[in-house]
């Protein structure tokens, strides 16, 4: 999985949510690009908000998951979870993105 950067200690609620991501991602004895097409299934049946998608999009990106691959895994889970859930994680997925486009500009 991609390097993943703490915070110091300035932030402990993020540092353990990613201590949990990495201890879960080693755990799982998946493959790096499987794990984060199942976290992107999760995301979407828990309907996830925008922060949430833009931690994981970006991760999952540099692990080779692409736009397609988020789309499928979408309509994969659709009849499970339903349409109402299916169009609000699309929603929030490309909120998320939004998010990190801005938080990237603003680096800049």
């Amino acid at each position: 999985m991609p390097e993943m950067s703490a915070s110091d200690g300035q932030m402990p609620v993020l540092d353990q949510v990613l201590r949990m991501t990495l201890d879960s991602a080693e755990r799982s004895g998946l493959d790096d690009r499987t794990y984060l097409m199942v976290r992107v299934a999760a995301l979407a049946a828990s309907d996830a908000g925008p922060a949430s998608w833009m931690a994981n999009l970006g991760v999952a990106a540099e692990s080779g998951v692409t736009a397609e691959d988020i789309q499928s895994v979408l309509v994969a889970v659709a009849p499970v979870i339903g349409t109402a859930r299916t169009v609000a994680a699309a929603g929030n997925a490309l909120r998320g993105i939004g998010l990190a486009a801005a938080a990237a500009e603003s680096m800049n």
